[in-house]
């Protein structure tokens, strides 16, 4: 998902508390909602930016804190990847931004990528990982979304950034939003280019997905994850999200019939509320 549109928020918005932009080593974090409810962290796709969770942040923090952050080498964190660069790296950011936030614990929201990084972190340091919704992921790449990539990771070594871009939406978007809403695209198209990575950053981003792989790990995995998947996307199958359901000993499955990849954007009603639903239960609210 591209960076979108920054988070709006009014002058007056008593639920966002100030905090320090940057954790000490430069991922920009906002906290959101009161700061004595259960934490959720969310965590976005390959795009990297906090707005992408725009549709679901301002709800979710009239019930919890909110804590969201830009990945690193994208939109406001720093422009420079850990190197050597992997999944296991972007789920150590988390514990980063969850330490800064002073959080012991959250409830993590990933999309993608996202969803990966709290897998690792999971598997790593389970006692921060009180819940993952795991939005259109997977255990091991599979090989339609492998060619998907071969195909993204081809047009922006030959054809450059706005290309890029400019296709980005045919891998995240059912066709019918995309053309219902091909003026918002076009608006968030300038925006993505503005604060577009550089393209070492994005391709070491996508290197990092495809070498991850921890199907044999999934029974390690404890915590409850909600497997939230879109049975129309068109860049992550939905057999991935069935078996991630199949193999995680807590799992619940949830399939929308309708939204694409960015499922949370296209139909952030039906979305936000199975979110809702997991999250009152795992967190006794």
């Amino acid at each position: 998902m591209g960076p979108g549109p920054p988070l709006r928020r009014g002058r007056d918005d008593k639920l966002w508390q100030p905090r320090m932009p940057l954790t000490p080593d430069g991922l920009h974090y906002e906290t959101l909602g009161p700061a004595d409810a259960p934490a959720v962290l969310f965590s976005s796709g390959l795009g990297g930016s906090a707005a992408f969770w725009q549709p679901q942040a301002e709800l979710l923090a009239k019930r919890y804190r909110v804590i969201l952050y830009d990945h690193r080498g994208t939109a406001r964190s720093v422009r420079q990847l850990t190197e050597p660069h992997s999944v296991e790296a972007m789920s150590e950011d988390i514990r980063i931004v969850l330490d800064a936030a002073k959080s012991k614990t959250a409830h993590i929201v990933g999309h993608a990528a996202g969803a990966l990084a709290a897998f690792a972190l999971a598997l790593k340091s389970p006692k921060r990982v009180a819940s993952i919704v795991a939005v259109n992921a997977w255990s091991r790449m599979d090989p339609h979304t492998a060619r998907c990539f071969e195909a993204r990771t081809e047009l922006l070594k030959k054809s450059g950034r706005r290309a890029y871009v400019r296709a980005q939406p045919i891998f995240l978007y059912p066709a019918t939003w995309i053309s219902e809403n091909t003026a918002r695209l076009d608006h968030e198209e300038v925006h993505h280019l503005k604060s577009f990575p550089s393209v070492d950053v994005v391709l070491a981003r996508i290197s990092a997905l495809a070498a991850f792989d921890i199907d044999a790990k999934l029974p390690n995995i404890t915590a409850p994850v909600l497997v939230s998947a879109s049975a129309d996307d068109m860049l992550v199958p939905v057999t991935c999200s069935r078996r991630l359901a199949e193999r995680l000993p807590n799992a619940t499955l949830d399939i929308m019939g309708w939204g694409g990849h960015a499922m949370s954007v296209t139909d952030p009603e039906r979305f936000n509320s199975a979110l809702l639903k997991f999250l009152g239960r795992v967190s006794g609210d």
